[in-house]
């Protein structure tokens, strides 16, 4: 093993702790999330592609053999967040809502899980291959399925250029693809396998450089607006545990460690892919809250590891995905 191989190997035997510090270490250096911002697009892509790089094809076709449980997870993931956020809207008033706050829900409830879902499952130590395809699929659906979605969440009040997103999410998920087979094709399923603590280092570094450049903005809104800080840190933690108490309650017919790791990933939305795409367009207030939803991802794999380890406790599965 190289050096940076071995460094980033240990760094992903840390992966938990390493998401629930990136964040707050992102949040401590303001000086350096503004030059970082560039770099959001590139941190989404390049895990965008590991994710994809890491599929496990065996079971893949094993899944594929067996498309009811797929289907109910991918539908879920798609539908669920959609009307997690309708209710909360519903809640509030849709008239009463921030428009960047409305736009940032619509996004959310729009965006694919996030990529790293199933890399946070292998680090819990959870079967992932239920949830790291379905998130496969609904990432690639995501050009023709987020904008139609977005639109719908915001209504008229917050437009959107669906032509424009829908391009853009095109080149962005299509070239992620393209350089994850190349690297499959290079590397080899079973060399990638072998050296899944190097990957899940790539990962989290790959996230703290993401930490960096969300946190652009949110300590200087935090002195500012610290009201509004709090609440939209309210609404972020809201849907995700939102998203685990669904799942349990709904999706009765799948193993409760698949129910788990669905539940994670619908609270924890790919946002920055949207994001990314939206570009200069993006709202502050949309953006801020962006931000403030990463604190939930970073953090929720570290609060529910005492879960996951009752669960693996229980009902023991192994790991076979990469």
């Amino acid at each position: 093993m190289t050096p940076l191989t071995t460094f980033l190997s240990l760094i992903g035997r840390y992966g938990t702790q390493g998401f629930a510090v990136s964040i707050f270490l992102g949040l401590a250096l303001p000086q350096f999330a503004a030059a970082a911002r560039p770099l959001l697009p590139i941190t989404i892509f390049v895990f965008t592609m590991i994710t994809f790089a890491r599929v496990d094809s065996a079971a893949l076709k094993e899944l594929i053999r067996r498309p009811a449980p797929l289907g109910l997870a991918c539908l879920w993931l798609v539908a669920a967040p959609v009307a997690l956020v309708l209710a909360v809207v519903a809640v509030v008033g849709r008239g009463s809502m921030d428009p960047g706050l409305l736009l940032g829900l619509a996004i959310m409830a729009a965006a694919p899980p996030i990529m790293s879902a199933g890399a946070v499952a292998l680090m819990l130590g959870l079967q992932p291959t239920l949830l790291i395809t379905a998130v496969l699929v609904t990432t690639l659906a995501a050009p023709v399925v987020s904008p139609v979605v977005a639109e719908f969440v915001a209504g008229g009040a917050v437009p959107l250029d669906l032509a424009v997103l829908i391009r853009r999410l095109v080149i962005f998920i299509g070239g992620a693809l393209a350089a994850a087979m190349a690297l499959r094709w290079w590397l080899g399923e079973a060399r990638i396998r072998a050296n899944k603590a190097s990957f899940d280092g790539l990962g989290v570094v790959m996230y703290f450089l993401f930490a960096i450049a969300a946190m652009d903005g949110v300590l200087a809104a935090m002195i500012a607006t610290p009201g509004r800080v709090a609440g939209f840190l309210g609404v972020a933690f809201a849907m995700s545990f939102m998203g685990f108490l669904s799942a349990e309650l709904v999706l009765r017919p799948l193993p409760r460690s698949d129910r788990f790791v669905l539940g994670y990933a619908t609270g924890q939305r790919n946002m920055g892919l949207l994001i990314a795409a939206l570009g200069a367009a993006t709202p502050d207030t949309t953006f801020l809250y962006f931000a403030l939803a990463q604190f939930p991802i970073y953090l929720m794999p570290q609060i529910v590891k005492p879960l996951a380890n009752r669960l693996r406790a229980a009902a023991p599965v192994p790991s076979r995905g990469t």
